[in-house]
């Protein structure tokens, strides 16, 4: 990260049911930035000099469960709404009436809940590889292809399975995923190996997943997005086929697609300096 990690801010908000860890980085406009699955704030190690550069405050934390934030107890304590609830504070917490938020993975799928659900608190929509709350539920019941490709969130349903697995041979596995993609250099690796190891983390994790099960996203649950929304989608993603990225009009009106060809699940690690551009424009 060069000179930036050396000017990040290590801070902790005591939110009303977690404490979370983030980091934070220049002066300006709050940006928050939500990592996804098996991360940390360290996802947005490409992003935060440029979104700092082009004048904004940036904020990023590790969201509850995962590297140095609270590890609260129970499947029900990682539910979307209850993250979304927490991202709601922190944004409060750093003492803004507004933020733009950009989410990857898990993030973008807690960042489109929380633009539902704290609407006043959210003033642009960053998202990144993952689709709208009712077209994956859609795809997960009725397109075979995502069904297979999606086989790790049903394998995440058994417990204590999936942990003992991801730590086997020293995280092997956790290991042997991010080195699929040569965006990820092996200190990469060993710092997303170190943030997996700490205690509870791995569970709090996958969590997210059972909670998603456990507690679906309802019909009742949808409200149309009024604010700008930016998707930027790695068509290579091996996760999520490339049909998925446009959100639907009646609740995103006006969503701006950007489909980068040659990049995967991480687009954000794979193309940064073109997502970098797409974002600093979206969010000045």
């Amino acid at each position: 990260m060069g000179w930036i990690e050396q000017r990040l801010r290590h801070r902790y908000a005591d939110l009303a049911a977690v404490r979370l860890h983030y980091v934070e980085a220049g002066d300006g406009p709050v940006v928050v930035l939500l990592h996804g699955f098996p991360d940390f704030w360290y996802s947005w190690r490409h992003q935060i000099s440029a979104l700092v550069a082009a004048g904004f405050r940036v904020v990023a934390p590790d969201l509850r469960g995962y590297n140095l934030s609270g590890k609260p107890a129970g499947v029900g304590a990682y539910t979307a709404d209850a993250v979304a609830g927490d991202v709601a504070e922190l944004i409060r917490a750093c003492g803004a009436a507004k933020a733009a938020v950009v989410g990857h993975d898990w993030g973008a799928g807690i960042a489109w809940v929380l633009a539902m659900r704290h609407p006043t608190l959210v003033s642009r929509l960053g998202i990144l590889n993952v689709p709208h709350p009712t077209v994956i539920v859609r795809a997960l019941r009725t397109t075979p292809r995502q069904l297979l490709r999606s086989w790790y969130m049903f394998f995440f349903q058994l417990p204590g399975l999936p942990e003992v697995m991801l730590r086997a041979g020293h995280y092997a596995f956790l290991r042997e995923t991010l080195a699929k993609d040569p965006a990820f250099t092996p200190a990469d690796i060993d710092r997303y190996v170190e943030a997996a190891a700490q205690p509870g983390a791995l569970t709090g994790a996958i969590n997210y997943y059972r909670a998603a099960f456990r507690h679906p996203f309802r019909q009742a649950d949808l409200r149309r997005i009024e604010v700008p929304v930016q998707v930027i989608w790695g068509e290579q993603d091996p996760y999520l086929l490339p049909a998925l990225a446009d959100p639907p009009a009646q609740w995103v009106p006006g969503a701006r697609v950007e489909r980068i060809a040659d990049a995967g699940h991480w687009v954000h690690i794979d193309q940064p300096d073109r997502v970098n551009r797409l974002l600093s424009a979206f969010l000045t």
